[in-house]
């Protein structure tokens, strides 16, 4: 099974960046799953989300404690103690930041940055980067292919949002190296 551990923060889409992706790998023939974690947390408040994807039934429905993938929203994350806690050293981890990766302090051997907020504001017109996100993860990865996302993005937004963030996603996508 693939664990995937989103880091946001409340409003900034780290939920519904987990069940695009979630939907996106069952559209694959994949099984898949997505959960947030959090309380009573206010909008800006640290927010965590997780994703499962596997071949077979996902028969579990909890915290993913030991994550494949890591995906940061939010560079002002970084700094958590817990960010990476479980995260297996072979894993992407992929940070929101326009920042060069030496900047980025973070023991990962498969670090990604990219310019999301950028990219988001760009396309989307509001720093809403969750969609830019998954393009950059989708590249780093290669878990789902790129067109599931998109339909899933049609599926979720109507139309004229949709290609709004499907412009987003393709532009991480390429961005990413």
């Amino acid at each position: 099974m693939i664990e995937i551990k989103f880091w946001g923060r409340g409003g900034q889409g780290a939920v519904t960046a987990a069940e695009l992706l979630a939907v996106a790998a069952s559209m694959g023939g994949k099984y898949s799953q997505a959960f947030p974690f959090f309380g009573v947390e206010r909008r800006g408040a640290p927010v965590k989300s997780f994703c499962m994807i596997d071949d077979k039934p996902i028969r579990v429905h909890q915290q993913v404690y030991n994550p494949d993938h890591v995906v940061i929203l939010d560079a002002s994350l970084v700094g958590r103690p817990d960010i990476l806690e479980g995260f297996k050293k072979n894993g992407v981890v992929l940070v929101n930041t326009s920042k060069p990766k030496s900047q980025i302090k973070l023991r990962a051997k498969n670090l990604f940055v990219v310019d999301a907020t950028g990219i988001a504001l760009k396309y989307i017109g509001r720093p809403i980067v969750n969609t830019a996100m998954l393009g950059a993860f989708i590249k780093a990865t290669n878990i789902v292919p790129l067109e599931p996302v998109k339909e899933a993005i049609k599926e979720r937004f109507p139309a004229p949002l949709a290609e709004k963030n499907i412009k987003a996603i393709e532009d991480c996508y390429n961005e990413t190296k």
